[in-house]
């Protein structure tokens, strides 16, 4: 089991109640255990055949910040923030690897069968749509890294504002990927704004 290292979790509660994008983030290193526990805990976020296609790009260093922050629309917190996570779907990749997202427990007459019904199904689909199929389940693990940062007490900005194909040739990705989102992490130098959501029953319907 995961387990953070210098910071106490919040309950989940408080954690979705209080996160917030933050946009100035204060100038010291990011605790190398916590980012990696992050990034692990986002992992562990659910997809359909649990195929798992994200894929997470790391910076730290900040002439490459720089340069990310010229293809994304000059926003501030990308060299502001001690690290930046670009969060992307490779699904051609996934299916090269597919094996390894099967239960072992399933045994390996299952593991076979079920990878070669894996790349059968994803076969009959074009590149371009195996990789637009994958973006949205690298989205919730995009939800499931916003969380964790700040359940263990660090802040972020999500960030849909850039270039991709600018972004992918400065980070060296296939062509055919798909960017999630590009995520500023760091302790927070603000307050930030508070959520300011629809009320309950504008966004619901329950049928009984």
């Amino acid at each position: 089991m995961v387990q953070p290292t210098n910071s106490t979790p919040r309950n989940i509660i408080e954690t979705i109640q209080t996160r917030r994008s933050i946009r100035t983030y204060l100038q010291e290193p990011l605790n190398q255990e916590d980012l990696r526990t992050i990034l692990r805990l986002a992992s562990l976020a659910p997809s359909s055949a649990n195929i798992q296609p994200w894929r997470f790009v790391v910076i730290q260093n900040k002439e490459l910040q720089l340069s990310l922050r010229a293809v994304a629309h000059d926003q501030q917190q990308i060299t502001n923030a001690p690290a930046i996570i670009v969060l992307y779907s490779n699904m051609e990749d996934s299916l090269a690897h597919v094996e390894e997202t099967v239960h072992p427990g399933m045994g390996a007459e299952q593991i076979k069968l079920r990878a070669e019904g894996m790349r059968q199904r994803f076969g009959q689909m074009s590149i371009e749509q195996r990789a637009h199929w994958a973006n949205a389940q690298a989205n919730i693990a995009l939800g499931f890294l916003l969380l964790a940062a700040h359940g263990l007490g660090y802040a972020t900005s999500p960030m849909l504002g850039f270039q991709p194909d600018k972004v992918k040739e400065l980070l060296g990705l296939p062509t055919y990927v798909e960017i999630a989102a590009i995520i500023a992490l760091g302790r927070a130098a603000e307050e930030g704004f508070s959520s300011h959501r629809h009320l309950l029953e504008r966004i619901s319907r329950f049928e009984d």
